[in-house]
């Protein structure tokens, strides 16, 4: 396994929808092992692959924040909500492409997914909670949106500067 390196927004990738992944071979088995291992060392509860610089429609996810706990890790392919609550929940979201900012965005309460997993097979679980919030926060990676996109343009454009001028720090160190 290998830690690939997260990119920061803003990056015209970030916004680009992704690819469906044709078939699972064996460079889509490193790709996951590689995000779970980055996701975890990062730490984070999910990364998606455009996160990585890969534009496929493919993301990982371990919600289970209890360090006692066995982790849950759970790898996603061409991943798509097939039901969803009309109940709502509001989650403080954050993102490992945008560190150290996080804002109020509020989705489903419970969503159904539908997904090939590694094993070739189409999965489909409900999640709720904190798994739901980052399933439907790694879709809409998937799709070229982040959630800042949700929040208001000048908290946006408030974010937006500040990664800016991380990235231009970064870039000088």
């Amino acid at each position: 396994m290998t830690l690939r390196s997260i990119i920061l927004h803003p990056d015209p990738r970030l916004k680009k929808p992704c690819a469906p992944v044709a078939r699972i071979t064996p460079e889509i088995e490193t790709l996951a092992a590689d995000m779970l291992a980055t996701m975890y060392d990062a730490p984070g509860v999910g990364l998606a692959a455009p996160q990585v610089g890969v534009l496929s429609r493919l993301y990982v996810m371990d919600c289970n924040k209890d360090p006692e706990a066995e982790p849950q890790p759970m790898v996603m392919v061409n991943p798509e909500i097939t039901w969803q609550s009309e109940g709502l929940n509001t989650y403080e979201e954050g993102c490992l492409s945008i560190p150290e900012h996080y804002g109020e965005v509020t989705r489903p309460a419970e969503v159904r997914v539908q997904w090939l997993g590694l094993d070739g097979r189409t999965h489909e679980r409900e999640f709720d909670g904190l798994w739901a919030t980052c399933a439907q926060h790694e879709i809409d990676h998937l799709d070229g949106k982040l959630f800042i996109d949700y929040l208001g343009p000048i908290r946006r454009q408030m974010i937006t500067r500040k990664m800016v001028k991380l990235k231009r720090e970064r870039a000088r160190a």
